[in-house]
């Protein structure tokens, strides 16, 4: 289902993203990267070029700054001249700023907002009209765990991220109607560039608990991906360990309260010593 479509993903110069790109052009896609970095996003371009499965497949870029509506117009816009009208929209564009509520400067939980939740919110607002126009289209928002679990040290962005959790959803049911599949990504710990600068911030507390959960490849998210639209997933988790916790929390929030606070007390008691 994935040859010849054109597809955009943003946050496409590493990561996610980046793995999400990979896995489409590897399928026959037409693949558009979009982030800020042209100097990421150049060398990019040539890593999904060379998983292309066919040299006609187009692979192409646009800079642009995602959390501003006019610049996230514009840059589609100019997708959209080159040829590039999406049939498929990944968004994994955002940050991860951590750190204690009380302590985190503010301009940091203004940040995770900005390019956690709204460069989601964006490139769909752009793109949704024309997919309903055409009666049909998939959107792709990448969350994350914490999306789901209010983890310790992630005030900013477990905010902004139960935001596009919550945005996704409300958005499927206005979508579905018009012929167009709407999924949400919530991956754990993945191994990223932007997991290592994070574990730089994370307090003590937070890389107690989960240092020693092994990061997952950003290729298992990205197949994950691809998997869960061809079997239209709403919810598409791409890890054991992650769809227990999304399970125990739905079904006995009790018991994962009590999991994480003795978690946290351990953590806590450890750090003292």
């Amino acid at each position: 289902m994935f040859t010849g479509v054109y597809a955009v993903v943003t946050g496409g110069s590493s990561g996610i993203g980046l793995a999400c790109a990979e896995a489409l052009a590897a399928r026959g896609a037409h693949v558009a990267l979009v982030a800020r970095n042209t100097e990421k996003l150049a060398r990019a371009k040539v890593v999904v070029e060379a998983c292309r499965l066919d040299p006609s497949q187009r692979i192409i870029t646009a800079s642009a700054d995602l959390s501003d509506l006019a610049t996230t117009r514009a840059a589609f816009d100019e997708l959209a001249a080159a040829g590039f009208v999406p049939d498929i929209l990944v968004n994994s564009a955002g940050v991860i700023l951590p750190g204690t509520f009380v302590t985190m400067p503010f301009e940091h939980l203004e940040t995770n907002m900005q390019c956690g939740y709204w460069s989601v919110v964006n490139p769909c607002r752009v793109v949704a009209p024309g997919m309903i126009e055409r009666g049909r289209g998939h959107i792709v928002n990448v969350s994350s765990v914490a999306g789901f679990l209010g983890i310790y040290g992630y005030t900013g962005y477990a905010a902004a991220k139960y935001a596009v959790l919550g945005f996704t959803e409300a958005l499927r049911f206005e979508l579905l109607p018009h012929g167009i599949s709407v999924h949400v990504v919530l991956p754990p710990d993945t191994d990223t560039p932007a997991l290592d600068a994070e574990r730089q911030m994370r307090p003590a507390e937070t890389e107690a608990i989960a240092g020693n959960i092994k990061a997952i490849a950003p290729a298992r998210v990205g197949e994950a991906v691809l998997r869960g639209i061809e079997r239209g997933k709403f919810h598409i988790i791409p890890d054991a360990t992650s769809r227990f916790y999304f399970r125990l929390k739905g079904l006995l929030p009790e018991v994962f309260f009590w999991i994480v606070d003795s978690d946290v007390r351990k953590a806590q008691k450890a750090l003292r010593r």
